[in-house]
């Protein structure tokens, strides 16, 4: 289970250094192949390539009224391997399509990540608590 948010920087070619206890556990699941996508929310979603083949086929099978979705899932999916130096590259498109600069987030979400341009994830944040507490967490407490 990945967890925790990490800031990090896109050098100049555009790529991005996995943190070591992420990058440690990449290596033994999935021997530093992950998968890359876009999300509607505006980042980038980041698979270990077996967690993201198991939903890539999950993604195939949705019917004919979600062609649109699949397009943004599936049609936009790039695989990448860790460089010797530990990093991805992230294509230029994906950069463009999840408005990623210099700074960015790597957010751990359980099975994958998401990348976030870091100032659109802390707008993204304050809109969210701005909204309140949705529905399904009224009976949640920690």
């Amino acid at each position: 289970m990945f967890q925790g948010a990490s800031s990090l920087n896109l050098d100049a070619k555009g790529r991005m250094t996995i943190p070591s206890r992420h990058r440690d556990a990449l290596q033994l699941q999935c021997e530093g192949r992950v998968t890359l996508t876009k999300h509607p929310d505006g980042c980038l979603l980041l698979f270990p390539r077996p967690v993201w083949e198991s939903r890539r086929e999950e993604i195939a099978k949705w019917p004919i009224s979600a062609r649109a979705w699949q397009r943004i899932f599936l049609g936009n999916a790039s695989d990448v391997e860790f460089d010797s130096a530990g990093r991805i590259l992230i294509a230029p498109e994906l950069r463009t399509a999840a408005g990623l600069t210099r700074d960015v987030m790597l957010m751990g979400m359980g099975s994958h990540f998401e990348i976030w341009d870091a100032a659109k994830l802390a707008e993204s944040e304050s809109d969210a608590i701005a909204a309140g507490v949705p529905d399904v967490l009224n009976n949640f407490s920690f």
